[in-house]
């Protein structure tokens, strides 16, 4: 049998890396950060447990990189679903809404990467992290920015926050008046994106632009 070729290999590699992330998001999902071994992780992702170690430094930055994925490919899918649109209002109303419903449908799992991310450890660089930043530079360049370079931290910066607000326990702020609040500062009307059941909180909001 001859060797496998470099590409071969790559793919292999890329493929038992995927497992293993995807495997991490539904883990801490299910059972939460502490309950979840790399053992477990591995066993999910029918991987060799010196795999995970081989790929990552350890538990914590394994999970960044997994929900940075889940929210690249969260990200990429509302951007892109039918009809699909080429306005960037629209598309940051899609982003907007895709990063929030997040909050709201992974609740444990994004609480656990926000907690990570505030800790010594900090923020991960990492492939999946990349390309979802990538994404929504690209977000803000089809929204109009003037400057990519400062608007692009600050709507992470603020996307991170409603997150957070979402997820604080004990005192929630509600998603839709977080949505009101970012699609206000962005001059976008509630119509655009996923809007919620009930209509915008105090009444209709829409944009002078």
């Amino acid at each position: 049998m001859s060797p496998r070729s470099a590409s071969v290999n790559e793919e292999l590699r890329r493929r038992s890396r995927e497992r293993l992330l995807q495997a991490t998001v539904e883990l801490v999902a299910e059972r939460g950060y502490e309950a979840t071994t790399l053992g477990d992780i591995a066993d999910r992702a029918g991987a060799a447990r010196g795999l995970v170690s081989y790929y990552f430094p350890g538990k914590r930055q394994l999970l960044q990189s997994a929900v940075h994925r889940l929210m690249h490919r969260t990200l990429d899918a509302a951007l892109e679903r039918e009809p699909r649109s080429d306005d960037g209002r629209e598309r940051l109303a899609r982003a907007i809404d895709a990063i929030l419903g997040l909050a709201r449908d992974q609740p444990l799992l994004m609480r656990t990467h926000m907690a990570g991310i505030l800790t010594a450890e900090g923020f991960v660089q990492c492939p999946e992290q990349q390309r979802l930043a990538e994404l929504l530079r690209d977000t803000v360049t089809r929204y109009g920015s003037p400057d990519v370079d400062a608007d692009y931290p600050l709507l992470r910066a603020l996307l991170m926050g409603a997150v957070v607000a979402v997820l604080l326990p004990g005192a929630p702020m509600p998603l839709a008046r977080l949505r009101a609040e970012l699609f206000q500062r962005y001059g976008l009307d509630w119509e655009l994106g996923v809007p919620p059941d009930g209509g915008p909180p105090g009444g209709t909001i829409r944009s002078d632009h």
